[in-house]
């Protein structure tokens, strides 16, 4: 089997105020066979820096309970160890939602660059606040030409 590329995202809280209403947004991209839920966590750190680290399988907890569609595909890939170094690297009196998916609208292009005897040299993600920025920028300088 194929697997799409993977990517994880944490998604942080501010006072520990999350709610689950993200989960049918992200839903809709796992309906639409988008991507797939390899891994979905979550984790708050107090005022103190005492961490909670809370797995969504099986939890009954009324703010997780929209994520449960979205976990049929769940493999749990993250180690104790990733969720540590993401906790460390909270803020007190933070939430976290950390999600690892699979790009499976991927798997049919890297299927075929594998055929092809191809392979991957190089993969950046370019975040749009970066190419708001730029093009800011860009505009500026048009300005003032």
């Amino acid at each position: 089997m194929t697997l799409g590329p993977l990517d994880y995202t944490v998604i942080g809280f501010a006072g520990n105020n999350f709610d689950g209403s993200i989960a049918r947004e992200i839903g809709k991209v796992v309906d639409a066979g988008i991507v797939r839920i390899v891994d979905l966590v979550f984790v708050t750190k107090d005022a103190g820096g005492e961490v909670d680290i809370v797995e969504l399988d099986n939890i009954g907890d009324k703010k997780f309970e929209s994520f449960a569609p979205l976990l049929a595909d769940r493999m749990g890939l993250l180690t104790p160890e990733d969720l540590g170094v993401i906790a460390d690297d909270m803020p007190a009196e933070t939430s976290a939602l950390i999600i690892l998916w699979e790009n499976k609208w991927a798997e049919k292009i890297k299927a075929a660059i594998l055929d092809a005897n191809g392979f991957l040299i190089a993969h950046t993600r370019i975040q749009p606040e970066a190419l708001a920025a730029l093009n800011d920028e860009l505009e500026a300088a048009e300005a003032t030409a």
